[in-house]
């Protein structure tokens, strides 16, 4: 399954700042259904991510009813990505 979709990045302030973009409802949606056959355990849904030229492996989770792609530290670096820019990711899932 591939998917697109536009969001802002943001921040969890935890003990160690992670960086996020959500996955609007619609797409969450299809991703839900189909979670059962890509999912690897605990909800974890690996993905292969695209953010401009950058590419990496990642999984999924969901949060508050939609699913939330991790931003790695080199794809922000690559890209230059802080929090509240609106990115475009393609997702390619499991």
């Amino acid at each position: 399954m591939t998917l697109e979709f536009s969001g802002p990045v943001w921040q969890w302030r935890g003990p160690a700042p992670f960086y996020f973009v959500t996955v609007p409802d619609e797409q969450s949606q299809a991703i839900k259904a189909a979670a059962k056959l890509l999912t690897y355990g605990w909800g974890m849904i690996p993905v292969t991510a695209r953010i401009g030229e950058t590419e990496w492996t990642t999984s999924m989770f969901e949060k508050d009813r939609r699913y939330v792609l991790p931003l790695k530290v080199m794809v922000r670096r690559a890209e230059g990505l802080d929090e509240d820019d609106t990115v475009t990711v393609q997702l390619d899932l499991g």
